[in-house]
């Protein structure tokens, strides 16, 4: 297990995946979203990509522990999570950005990432060093004392990727991380996400084909709940010399969705 603030929160265990998922089922309300999942993940940044309703959002939940399992396996660091799972421990080596979050506008950006540590029990010795880290490595630090209400939708996305490492996670999960930010700061982004990489577990749910061949070791393809694809960038891009985009990417993605959606016609 990887050395840091989170390391030595979980109780001893073993395990091969960060992530790992059997037949998942999960319900967004009364919709089944993820319908017989498997996927195993471990450190690296897994590229999570899917039209609207692919069901990226609700899987994203689950790995969080927002939501619970409604079948199948679901193991995040060797533990079990399902309905009774008590997941207070796990949950503090889990970074996670959702689609929208909310904050108190006249909190400043060190205040806003500070009490996020603090919820997830980053000891308070470690609490200033892992809030400066952190806003150092989304390029803010010198914004520490801006009021959360005044920054930019950029900056407001780059505060929410702050709190998300401030714990030093060994998962960590990022919904439409680059929403708001500039050429600039996506690139900045990218070589953050290779950096975590290396002794992390991140997932990345984005509609930006380029920025998961450009960041990610590993893609994940869903459509309709279902895993399409689990491969490298490399080999999305072999696929790009079919299918329709403005780029090999593009058109890997697409062609892979065709095919998935022509064999489900043919044993429909």
């Amino acid at each position: 297990m990887r050395k840091g603030i989170s390391a030595a929160l979980l109780a001893p265990t073993t395990y091969a995946w960060a992530i790992r998922a059997v037949e998942l089922r999960v319900r967004a309300g009364r919709r089944l979203a993820v319908d017989g999942l498997d996927l195993s993940m471990g450190n690296g940044v897994h590229g999570l990509l899917g039209p609207n309703g692919a069901g990226k959002t609700t899987l994203m939940r689950a790995l969080a522990t927002v939501s619970r399992p409604a079948g199948g396996v679901l193991e995040l660091l060797g533990h079990p999570v399902h309905a009774r799972s008590d997941l207070r421990t796990l949950r503090r080596s889990i970074g996670y950005l959702p689609q929208e979050f909310g904050f108190y506008g006249r909190f400043t950006v060190r205040e806003f990432v500070e009490y996020l540590a603090w919820l997830k029990e980053v000891p308070a010795h470690d609490i200033p060093d892992a809030v400066q880290r952190a806003l150092e490595r989304v390029g803010l630090a010198e914004r520490g004392d801006s009021r959360m209400k005044t920054l930019s939708g950029g900056m407001v996305r780059r505060a929410g990727i702050a709190q998300a490492i401030v714990n030093d996670p060994e998962i960590l999960l990022l919904d439409e991380p680059t929403v708001g930010l500039d050429p600039e700061q996506r690139l900045a982004f990218r070589s953050l996400l290779r950096e975590l990489g290396e002794h992390t577990c991140v997932v990345v749910s984005t509609h930006l084909v380029e920025d998961v061949v450009a960041a990610c070791t590993n893609v994940v393809l869903m459509d309709a709940g279902r895993l399409v694809f689990h491969g490298g960038p490399a080999d999305l891009v072999e696929l790009g010399r079919e299918g329709v985009g403005d780029s090999s990417a593009e058109r890997g993605y697409t062609e892979l969705l065709r095919r998935h959606r022509a064999a489900g016609e043919r044993t429909a």
